[in-house]
């Protein structure tokens, strides 16, 4: 492990302690139907006003930069090559989560890819219809019963919530690529990852920055959306939760609406 890499592991203990203890302390649905439970707000409007400012200053323009002279083919290898190299991490997840096939799958979109799709920068895993990974850690929690926690801002990293930045957290130490022995280059996936979210952010420039500079509270606007997003995508398995996304979570019980749990729901 690289001195980069211990010192995030070492200030991560910290952070995860305090943050799982911010979790623990709500119920798995308290956050359900809508709600936002964001008392740090005011924290989390100095941190989004410190990205929007490295955003404004740096990565924006280095994304666009980075999308105009690099090639469009090119930046989606780059992309592939970062999001390969995430698989085996992503694996681990689906085995803690009690998901052996998603695992076996995604080892072998893995393999796939990193042999003949070389080393990833090519995608034959999905021309042979082998299917996309897409789990996390924090993803993993919710699976454990872990509940969402407060709304975070992190620094550098964007919207979160305290088991979503657990996950960021673990999700860094996790992969076993990082602890390949014939690796080239240490932190190897961290700065795939950069480069991926740079090229995203140049791809998807005008949508950004609608939301960052385009919106009249842009802090609001983000978090919206990232919670929603979020929530759908973990409830896509719920099918309770799901629909539990469109309810109204203020609107009073209605007695019409109690049914006979054991009345025929074809009957006419």
């Amino acid at each position: 492990m690289s001195k980069l890499s211990l010192s995030i592991f070492r200030f991560s203990l910290v952070a995860i302690s305090a943050l799982l203890s911010a979790c623990a302390g709500q119920s798995p649905d308290s956050n359900a139907g809508g709600r936002v439970h964001d008392p740090y707000e005011n924290t989390n409007r100095a941190i989004h006003n410190f990205n929007r400012g490295v955003d404004k200053a740096l990565f924006r323009p280095a994304a666009k930069g980075y999308v105009t002279v690099v090639p469009r083919p090119m930046v989606n290898s780059f992309n592939m090559f970062a999001e390969n190299l995430s698989l085996p991490g992503q694996a681990v997840d689906y085995l803690l989560q009690g998901k052996p096939k998603e695992m076996g799958t995604t080892l072998f979109r893995f393999v796939v890819n990193s042999t003949v799709g070389f080393a990833g920068l090519a995608d034959p895993a999905s021309d042979f219809e082998i299917p996309r990974a897409d789990t996390d850690f924090g993803e993993t929690l919710h699976v454990w019963g872990v509940a969402e926690g407060p709304y975070l801002e992190l620094p550098l990293y964007g919207p979160s919530t305290a088991r979503d930045a657990v996950g960021v957290v673990v999700n860094l130490f996790t992969n076993p690529v990082d602890f390949a022995p014939t690796r080239p280059i240490n932190n190897l996936g961290l700065y795939a990852e950069v480069v991926r979210r740079l090229g995203d952010r140049g791809l998807y420039s005008d949508t950004v920055d609608s939301i960052l500079y385009g919106s009249s509270d842009s802090y609001a606007q983000l978090r919206l959306i990232y919670l929603q997003n979020r929530r759908f995508e973990l409830a896509s398995d719920d099918e309770d939760a799901y629909l539990g996304l469109y309810t109204d979570p203020y609107a009073e019980p209605s007695s019409a609406a109690v049914t006979d749990p054991y009345e025929d729901p074809y009957a006419e």
